[in-house]
């Protein structure tokens, strides 16, 4: 398999490319798709693609260019990956408040140089929430939009807690120190980026809550222009308050009465989050989910967040399905996917999101089919499934039954998923972070509290808590349980030797699990560095039509889907991915990454 050579930009120069590449793709904003059956956080237009960024020592990976900047820095003064890690999300908490924050949750997956560990920071259901939480006085789902807004849809945010965990166990620098560079920015300002304008202009709730209005709009109601230098001193306190004091700050006392209060005190759809949820939260620590995967030249070790994420196990599967097909092996054809290809690989992930919907949610409260969660990637079971893949699209899949399972539970039906962010990073020792962070929809609850938005995670749950016939759905709300989620925070290893070959993944609700397999197969099967994969179009399905993104495939490959009897959805796909790989054609020394030009992200390391 052959890598393509890299070149080596320097940070500077590459900072002030992507300022003027911002600035141009602030005009070339494209259409979206009503008739799309998915709408993740809005596309803000694309900037011309770039040649990703070779380092020598480390690397970091993420959506913003300050933020990265923020993660090299700290990188720089000898900092872990885990220690950028904390930085960059701090400084995304003040620049990117559409997709995460410290009123959020996050999956970070961590490799400390001979173990991998899951950290998990994933919001969960006040206690006092019930399986009715989203049902109406008549017993029947409310509107997905009159779920997020207010204080209803706002889970325990779990973010700090767990960074700080993870800090405990594989942090360099002291705590203090990663909050300097978010407290700064706050203090001072920063510019408002072209995509934090675009998506305010789009926004129409945010302006219900008159703290996020007074930040984000002027007098008249407009959002602030790009390159406005927006301060925001009441985070700056409250981060100050964290970094001196620890993540007890915040869920203890001044902040989290004034989280609960807003949440409790919302004049239209008020939320139970409690005192007593905020203080009792805590991170879990759980193993990986991990799965073999023959690629070209190399067996590979692909290392994903087990439930309460879906993500590890679908994109398992759907890669483990495509390699048993005959076109498996099919180049690219013109620098695009095939459409014999693409059917295989959308037939795959309808039957890949159909187990989804049947078995997946926090494994706290739902077993996993056959006692576990490896059932579901077992290269029988696979086979089984892959079988299933004919001439033609079945449109629609059915749940499988690993190891003749009896089902207990209901399919989950389709509800919408929204943003989040994505940062990779290597250190200078080896150990490396792929974290996954969100608020869930952009601008989360549109409820802001000392600077920063709170999460509308609990709308990842189920509206309904049971079919038509009384069976239950596995993720459906319960009190103190976590969400099911898409997030795919993925680590790639060499299986004969252990050696880590990469970090990734991506923000965009359910389909993160497309632009991470896509991303996979284009690294270790069509032999494309970091960067060329995250160019690629994006496409999948999530059991229904079959998406791919307009403007970016042939009438040629669209017809021929059809003929085969795929309904076709051209849409706005907005990925966000990051990726970061070990350069191999330099005897494993040096690192790679790539940042998706469908939004801000940048890669920086030397």
């Amino acid at each position: 398999m052959t890598r393509t050579p890299h070149t080596l930009r320097k940070p500077a120069a590459r900072l002030a490319l992507l300022a003027s590449a911002l600035a141009l793709a602030a005009c070339q904003q494209l259409p979206s798709q009503p008739a799309a059956p998915v709408n993740p956080e809005g596309a803000s237009g694309t900037r011309a693609p770039g040649a990703g960024h070779a380092a020598q020592r480390f690397a970091v990976a993420a959506a913003n260019p300050l933020a990265t900047e923020a993660g090299y820095r700290i990188l720089q003064a000898g900092g872990s990956a885990v220690d950028a890690a904390i930085a960059v999300q701090m400084v995304l908490t003040l620049v990117e408040p559409q997709s995460s924050g410290i009123g959020g949750g996050a999956f970070l997956m961590h490799f400390d140089g001979q173990r991998t560990q899951a950290f998990d920071g994933r919001e969960t259901a006040p206690a006092a929430a019930t399986d009715k939480l989203f049902l109406q006085p008549d017993g029947k789902p409310m509107p997905f939009m009159a779920g997020v807004v207010g204080g209803r849809s706002v889970g325990t945010p779990g973010v700090l807690r767990m960074l700080h965990l993870a800090h405990q166990q594989h942090g360099r620098l002291p705590w203090a120190r990663l909050f300097e560079p978010a407290i700064a920015l706050a203090e001072a300002g920063f510019a408002v980026s072209p995509r934090l304008h675009t998506l305010l202009k789009a926004e129409t709730a945010l302006k219900q809550d008159p703290t996020a209005a007074a930040y984000f709009y002027d007098a008249k109601g407009e959002p602030w222009p790009v390159g406005h230098v927006l301060k925001n001193p009441e985070l700056a306190q409250v981060l100050r308050a964290v970094a001196q004091q620890g993540p007890d700050v915040f869920y203890r006392g001044a902040v989290a009465q004034a989280v609960v209060d807003k949440v409790r005190g919302h004049a239209s759809n008020p939320g139970l989050l409690a005192l007593a949820d905020l203080q009792a939260y805590q991170p879990v620590v759980r193993e990986p989910l991990c799965h073999d995967h023959a690629a070209p030249q190399r067996s590979l070790r692909i290392c994903g967040f087990p439930p309460p994420s879906s993500g590890a196990i679908a994109i398992g599967q759907i890669l483990g399905m495509l390699a048993q097909r005959p076109g498996a092996t099919a180049p690219l054809v013109n620098g695009l996917p095939s459409a014999d290809w693409l059917h295989d690989y959308t037939e795959a992930a309808r039957l890949a999101f159909a187990d989804r919907a049947q078995y997946l949610a926090d494994p706290a409260f739902v077993a996993p089919p056959a006692g576990s969660w490896h059932s579901l990637l077992a290269p029988d079971y696979l086979r089984q499934r892959a079988a299933l893949i004919g001439a033609t699209s079945m449109k629609t899949a059915t749940p499988g039954q690993p190891q003749g399972q009896k089902v207990s539970y209901a399919p989950m039906p389709d509800q919408p998923e929204y943003g989040t962010s994505h940062i990779s990073i290597v250190d200078a020792q080896g150990k490396a972070v792929a974290m996954t962070t969100t608020i869930e929809a952009g601008f989360g609850a549109r409820l802001m509290v000392k600077g920063f938005l709170l999460n509308n995670e609990l709308t990842d749950f189920s509206f309904a808590p049971t079919d038509a016939s009384g069976k239950p759905i596995a993720n459906r709300v319960e009190p103190g349980k976590r969400p099911r989620s898409s997030m795919s925070p993925t680590l790639v290893f060499d299986k004969a030797s252990g050696q880590l070959l990469g970090t990734l993944g991506s923000p965009g609700g359910a389909l993160i699990i497309h632009y991470t397999a896509k991303t996979l197969w284009g690294q270790w099967h069509w032999g494309l560095n970091a960067q060329q994969a995250i160019n690629l179009p994006n496409f999948g399905s999530l059991n229904g039509p079959t998406l791919l993104e307009q403007q970016r495939f042939p009438a040629a490959t669209v017809d021929a889907l059809k003929a085969r009897g795929h309904e076709v959805r051209e849409m706005d796909m907005t990925s966000g991915l990051q990726a970061i790989e070990r350069q191999l054609e330099r005897q494993g020394r040096g690192w790679f990454g790539g940042a998706d030009p469908r939004r801000e992200g940048v890669v920086m390391g030397d």
